[in-house]
């Protein structure tokens, strides 16, 4: 049975807008979301080898300017070079979306000991990582969660991402979002995803300027740009 016809047409629209503004107000609802938006490797792009809505994003950049006038190098060697010397996953993330950068905040907060990387989706390094994976250098109608390994979207990237959470000292969100890779259906989580992307900017509006942290606090856990640069 199609998901869909599991809730009146008319309010399926609504449901969806309701349940993401839900998930960013309360914990538990923002790990129903993140269940809903994440999973684990059946969404993997094989390697072909070897933010925001807080004062701690001061830095401001123009999302056109982020094109530089530099030549970038190819993407399989930018792929290499934000994991040659950091070997930590990468959450490639919608820069001018602020329900997306306040994602960001949240896994900020809930990564007290930095296991995660982030970088925007139309950044130089973003553009080379959706490149290297086989995706246009322009889309950005997903997350993407980039480990050495491989890089995954929709719900298989947020649960991916879950894993790697730790909201309270001994409470790891892992044995969480496994429950949900398991007990979810992968049909169900990317229909849920693909509501809220859908409707992301209508939800909590969009800038058209791109938020990097400026402040010296989370310098290392924003992929320097300059990676991408010949």
């Amino acid at each position: 049975m199609n998901i869909i016809s599991l809730f009146p047409v008319h309010n399926f629209n609504t449901y969806l807008v309701t349940y993401s503004y839900n998930i960013m107000r309360t914990s538990s609802t923002i790990y129903l979301a993140l269940s809903a938006l994440i999973s684990n490797g059946s969404h993997a792009f094989q390697l072909s080898h070897h933010h925001v809505v807080s004062s701690r994003f001061a830095s401001v950049q123009s999302v056109t300017s982020l094109g530089s006038t530099k030549s970038s190098s190819a993407p399989s060697v930018v792929l290499d070079r934000v994991f040659e010397i950091d070997s930590r996953p990468i959450i490639l993330f919608d820069g001018v979306c602020n329900l997306c950068s306040s994602a960001v905040n949240l896994a900020l907060d809930w990564d007290p000991r930095g296991k995660l990387r982030f970088a925007a989706l139309q950044s130089k390094v973003g553009k080379n990582l959706l490149q290297a994976h086989g995706r246009d250098a322009n889309d950005i109608s997903s997350i993407v969660f980039v480990t050495p390994k491989g890089a995954y979207t929709k719900s298989d990237a947020i649960l991916g991402i879950t894993q790697e959470l730790n909201p309270l000292p001994f409470v790891p969100l892992k044995p969480l979002a496994l429950a949900g890779q398991y007990m979810v259906p992968q049909i169900l989580r990317d229909a849920v995803y693909d509501g809220v992307a859908d409707n992301r900017y209508s939800i909590m509006g969009k800038r058209d300027v791109c938020r990097f942290d400026a402040d010296g606090e989370f310098d290392d856990r924003f992929v320097d740009d300059n990676l991408a640069e010949v």
